[in-house]
């Protein structure tokens, strides 16, 4: 393969692949991706949902800021969400509302015609947010790499990155080959910051999480697969008809290192059985069971931009749970930046703060 590059994105993630169909377009690039496929830990697990008033203020713009290009690819099937508050998420209801768009309270007996388990008595109040949706996380990704490949973007799989040195151009060791550019993007997920020690740089304390999910039956005799997204408003359970079952997770964020995520058995009963107390519906049993990791730093926010040595290596980091939703907007707005543009002016416009989720808000 050609070893001389003008751009190399560690990661074939939703966020490296994305990012580097955008800057294929002029430059010449490559991905290295440690898997034998691309998405194979985060992107590849997801049943990610489009939801516009879920994340941290910056993922907020983002999100919202992508949902043209998602409504344009015929990315998303429209699912509405409704979130419960139980007694004692009196705290997490006020937040929701103060920086919630285009979501409204209904009454608790509405939110039971949306989603007839409700167990009576569990809601003190329920709130709808009807702009949400179901995304097609495998039509993106697979659009995002067809799109790569036809700017002339390489794809090199099962070439782990062991070894970064700067040496007038980055030299990068993965697999059995060393490839060489100017230009970095470490968009390597729960190893972004693995990556960034070979570089020399210093950790900025991204922490994999794990979320556990769970496939159960739904009840027979009741068309569920119209039924909304829902989920306690302090983030212990939700609930998603997919595939014809029901998606159930304890929306579990264990810090772990690392690795190739599984679900973790006990965690997953705990979510389920907090799931129950929320609904008249029995969970006989669990058909199969998965892991993935979501990577955030302390202030939950992505962390996007040159580091601080002006060496041409580039974060693009701790999207947490919100890489997929986000994607469409992270991407345009990293590749800008990349290439040293003014970002664009669609997602400056919903109110982000690049300040926010720069690398250099870690410099001390």
């Amino acid at each position: 393969m050609t070893k001389n590059f003008d751009i190399i994105v560690i990661g074939a993630g939703i966020a490296g692949t994305s990012v580097a169909a955008h800057l294929a377009e002029t430059h010449r690039v490559a991905i290295c991706e440690m898997e034998e496929r691309p998405g194979f830990h985060t992107t590849g697990r997801s049943a990610a949902a489009y939801e516009p008033n879920y994340g941290p203020p910056p993922i907020l713009a983002l999100t919202r800021a992508a949902l043209g290009h998602f409504q344009s690819g015929g990315y998303l099937t429209p699912r509405e969400t409704v979130f419960f508050a139980p007694e004692g998420q009196e705290a997490e209801f006020a937040h929701l509302m103060s920086i919630q768009k285009g979501m409204e309270e209904i009454s608790v007996a509405a939110a039971r015609t949306k989603f007839p388990l409700l167990r009576e008595g569990y809601a003190k109040h329920a709130v709808l947010d009807a702009g949400t949706a179901d995304i097609d996380v495998d039509l993106l990704h697979q659009t995002y790499l067809k799109l790569f490949r036809q700017r002339g973007g390489v794809l090199a799989c099962s070439s782990p990155v062991t070894a970064l040195e700067k040496n007038g151009v980055w030299k990068v060791r993965a697999g059995q080959e060393t490839l060489n550019a100017p230009i970095i993007v470490d968009a390597a997920g729960a190893w972004g910051d693995v990556v960034a020690g070979l570089a020399g740089k210093t950790a900025v304390g991204l922490q994999p999480k794990r979320r556990s999910m769970a496939v159960v039956p739904g009840p027979e005799g009741s068309d569920f697969m119209n039924w909304p997204l829902v989920g306690d408003v302090g983030e212990t359970w939700y609930c998603k008809p997919q595939s014809g079952k029901l998606l159930v997770s304890p929306a579990d964020a264990t810090p772990v290192d690392p690795h190739d995520a599984y679900a973790d058995d006990m965690t997953l009963a705990e979510g389920i059985d907090r799931f129950q107390n929320a609904v008249d519906y029995e969970v006989t049993r669990v058909e199969r069971t998965w892991g993935g990791l979501r990577s955030f730093v302390a202030d939950g926010k992505p962390v996007v931009g040159y580091d601080k040595a002006e060496d041409g290596f580039f974060w693009l980091i701790g999207q947490g749970g919100y890489g997929i939703q986000s994607s469409p907007a992270l991407s345009r707005l990293a590749a800008a930046l990349v290439r040293h543009e003014a970002p664009p002016s669609d997602i400056m416009d919903e109110g982000l703060v690049l300040g926010e989720i720069s690398p250099h808000r870690f410099a001390g």
